[in-house]
């Protein structure tokens, strides 16, 4: 697209923006993303949490933001540091799987998606003050159950859920 960007509002955490006929919205100041997916001896961790624009709670791969506090916040830090605030355990190190766009035609919003390894358990996660976050465990072979029985209690899914539900999907 060649026709300039034009920025119709901007706030603290995002813009919206328009170019061409298309509008959608970007986050400000250079922040993007970090998801994390942490199993743990056959379980994966999940975390739950109010989401405004839903207007209800969304189960969702731990995340949080890069540079968000700290102007080129490493995504790996930021990812171990999310990771122990969210969930009460530790990574020793991520592994970077890559950048990723949920939805494309409406936010320019990319994250990293990390692999979190040699975790261990070192409080109860939950999140920083005001976030609301509830942990769960899953053992994997019990993640299709578990998202559809979230789903049944009125729970909104993350599409990054779709990365555990893939095989059940296929077959």
């Amino acid at each position: 697209m060649t026709e300039p960007v034009e920025v119709m509002w901007q706030g603290k955490f995002i813009a919206a923006k328009r170019q061409g006929k298309w509008e959608f919205v970007s986050r400000t100041r250079g922040v993007s993303a970090a998801v994390i997916l942490a199993v743990d001896d056959g379980h994966v961790l999940l975390v739950e949490q109010p989401r405004a624009p839903l207007g209800r709670n969304c189960l969702e791969l731990p995340a949080g933001l890069v540079g968000d506090e700290e102007e080129g916040e490493e995504v790996e830090v930021a990812a171990i540091r999310e990771l122990e605030e969210e969930t009460g355990y530790r990574a020793e190190h991520m592994v970077d799987l890559g950048r990723f766009h949920a939805s494309p035609g409406m936010s320019s919003e990319g994250f990293t998606l990390l692999r979190a390894e040699g975790l261990t358990k070192v409080g109860e996660g939950g999140g920083t003050e005001g976030e609301e976050i509830t942990v769960y465990r899953v053992k994997l072979e019990e993640v299709p159950a578990f998202v559809e029985a979230k789903r049944q209690a009125g729970v909104a899914m993350d599409v990054k859920l779709l990365l555990l539900l893939a095989s059940s999907l296929l077959s």
